[in-house]
């Protein structure tokens, strides 16, 4: 043996193992919350540009929002699993996982856009016939969907890029991808819906074509960027295939995400029904409220995102210490998040309506309801990270159950019994109510996550 030779160097140990948590955590979160909330403003966008159109143009865009949940539970539940798979085996030193967990997280990523693609292009009249008989809602939801869901390739693939990029701490890189996409569909929102500029006037078909222009834009950006400045990760077109065991180690982590954000579709969908019932302008303040409610929950779902490959990164090295001081302190900010968003909701929802062009009608109902609600954000950011705490760490069906209680179990059933009273003001009760099971679950069950994450990391200590 020559004792001469060069040593190879030693792998470089990622930020996410060294670097002190708070910094850490703002590295990672910020620039995500920054994305998410411009993610938020072109969402809402759309909403305030048809809303000048009529009541019926925004109660299409209102009753489409469950298809578009459900392409995000896809893409952000793929994302999620390949992206605590890939952080989880970065620091567990297990380079090639990690690739084969990128490359099979893009095959994975494809197929959802086909299929969806697919059943945008087939069936989205039928979807909006089950919900209301009213030909305008009917026929501008239907031109919304296709479009959507026709090109939601931009979608997903924004949402894997993006996720790859988190998963190696390259939050800002993956804050310029949003950040793009999201301009884009704001500065094409009025053109398109209005037709200026020599453009042709589109109406909600309009907001569709800005939305998936500014989502395919941002995704060719984002691949761009991962393969010039993530070098932790290699994203070679031979390997883009399935690759069985992980794609069924991506899924373990991250279906429950996937049914949880669905649970979220059929939860709109089912209010909507139950809303629907007294009015139509009932349905429009739901609508505005998920939109306005977006700026509020977005920079949680940021912070949330900073946080997720740091618990797995650090669970992985058999870190705990790390692991449960980015618990605490991302569950404080995110606290401290919501509390504002429920002052704004109480002090200014007249404000916040008026961006929709409101009635009179429209602007009564949805102080009220706006009010109500916003006591469930007092509970909701802290329900949130500890699901997914339990998530990041393998335990993703304690989030599930969680999330099934709250939205199928709880949710509907109880804003169903309320408006049998006949009194719109108290559905909105529901919410509230909800969100206290929420929490008596989440603190259960993350209780539970982190006996079995203390005894695990307890037998590591003991082995030889």
């Amino acid at each position: 043996m020559n004792h001469n030779a060069p040593q190879s160097p030693a792998p470089q140990e990622n930020k996410m193992g060294i670097m002190p948590i708070a910094p850490l955590l703002a590295s990672m979160a910020v620039p995500m919350m920054i994305s998410m909330l411009v993610q938020a403003l072109y969402n809402i966008v759309d909403s305030v540009f048809v809303a000048r159109l009529s009541q019926d143009a925004l109660n299409a865009v209102s009753l489409a929002f469950p298809l578009q949940n459900l392409m995000i539970a896809v893409g952000g539940g793929t994302g999620v699993g390949m992206n605590a798979l890939l952080s989880r085996s970065l620091g567990e030193k297990k380079q090639d996982v990690a690739d084969k967990a990128a490359n099979t997280g893009i095959f994975l990523t494809l197929c959802s856009g086909v299929i969806f693609g697919v059943c945008g292009l087939l069936f989205s009249r039928a979807f909006f016939l089950a919900q209301t008989d009213i030909a305008p809602i009917v026929d501008y939801g239907t031109s919304y969907a296709t479009i959507c869901l026709g090109l939601s390739i931009g979608i997903f693939s924004q949402f894997c890029f993006e996720r790859l990029l988190q998963s190696t701490g390259r939050t800002l890189y993956s804050m310029i991808t949003q950040l793009i996409g999201a301009v884009i569909n704001i500065i094409l929102d009025p053109i398109l819906i209005f037709g200026l500029f020599g453009f042709p006037r589109m109406e909600v078909a309009g907001a569709a074509a800005a939305t998936v222009i500014g989502q395919i834009t941002a995704a060719v950006i984002g691949l761009i960027i991962n393969l010039k400045f993530n070098k932790e990760i290699h994203i070679r077109l031979r390997e883009i295939r399935l690759n069985p065991a992980i794609a069924r180690e991506i899924y373990h982590i991250g279906l429950p995400s996937i049914i949880m954000q669905s649970i979220g579709s059929v939860m709109t969908f089912g209010m909507n029904k139950i809303l629907i019932s007294f009015t139509d302008t009932a349905t429009a303040v739901f609508g505005a409220y998920f939109k306005l409610q977006s700026f509020i929950f977005m920079p949680v779902f940021g912070l949330n995102n900073g946080m997720v490959p740091i618990i797995s990164y650090n669970y992985g090295a058999a870190r705990p210490d790390r692991v449960k001081h980015t618990f605490r302190l991302t569950a404080a900010v995110a606290t401290v998040i919501m509390i504002i968003g429920w002052a704004a909701f109480n002090l200014i929802p007249g404000v916040l309506l008026s961006f929709f062009s409101p009635s009179a009608e429209m602007l009564s109902m949805g102080i009220a309801a706006l009010r109500i609600i916003s006591y469930s954000f007092l509970l909701a950011g802290f329900d949130i990270i500890a699901g997914s705490v339990c998530q990041a760490i393998g335990n993703p069906v304690h989030t599930l159950i969680i999330s099934v209680c709250r939205q199928l179990l709880v949710l509907l059933p109880v804003a169903w019994l309320l408006a049998q009273t006949g009194r719109l003001d108290l559905v909105w009760f529901a919410y509230p109510i909800s969100e206290v099971i929420s929490l008596i679950l989440s603190i259960f069950f993350l209780r539970r996550t982190f006996r079995a994450t203390d005894a695990r990391f307890a037998n590591l200590n003991e082995t030889p």
